[in-house]
């Protein structure tokens, strides 16, 4: 069980989804979620079913005290690299909280660079409920926008991958070559960029 430091009304949980895909942004949420919530199956967004998921999508915004979904586009990844522009979405979600947190629980090992009390903490879309909640706000924004996307940018199979380097997406990517959706700065989409320059 994880020992809150503080009230939870003041707590807040911080979670980024999409730093390992080749196409598109990288999103963040912030979640405080009270003392009396009430939600119930909380955990790890890759960790419970799509449609678990999207229920607790609703719920979560239904009943959170404050929540905000944030992101750092494509362009700003192959600017910053995906870590800063992860740290840079985390940060823009917690500042677009209606209410401030005094404490934020955050998911992984580093933190954001601002002025707030904060905790970063492994595994802690498992842990801490307001990060299970803001990895569930996360993941369904991000899945939901690529399945847009696919229908922009018909071949790649990004409704099914959701951009992860999959074998279908990598074959389309040397098929079709990279779109403006595409990560520059990843490998594989350096790589198909140099070989449709090639021809």
């Amino acid at each position: 069980m994880f020992e809150y430091c503080m009230a939870r009304q003041f707590v807040a949980g911080v979670d980024e989804v999409g730093r390992g895909p080749l196409a598109g942004d990288v999103v963040a949420a912030a979640v405080i979620l009270g003392e009396d919530h009430g939600i119930e199956g909380l955990a790890d967004s890759k960790k419970i079913t799509e449609k678990k998921r999207d229920a607790l999508f609703d719920v979560i915004q239904e009943r959170a005290v404050s929540f905000c979904i944030a992101r750092a586009s494509v362009e700003e990844i192959d600017e910053l690299n995906i870590l800063h522009a992860s740290l840079l979405a985390m940060k823009r979600a917690v500042e677009g909280l209606n209410i401030q947190p005094q404490y934020i629980y955050v998911d992984g090992n580093k933190l954001p660079k601002w002025t707030y009390s904060a905790e970063a903490v492994v595994k802690g879309d498992s842990l801490v409920e307001e990060i299970s909640a803001a990895s569930i706000l996360a993941k369904v924004t991000r899945d939901r926008e690529m399945v847009a996307l696919d229908e922009k940018y018909p071949g790649y199979g990004l409704a099914g991958h959701k951009g992860y380097p999959t074998k279908v997406h990598m074959d389309a990517l040397k098929r079709l070559g990279p779109t403006i959706i595409h990560r520059k700065s990843f490998a594989p989409v350096r790589a198909a960029i140099e070989q449709m320059n090639l021809f």
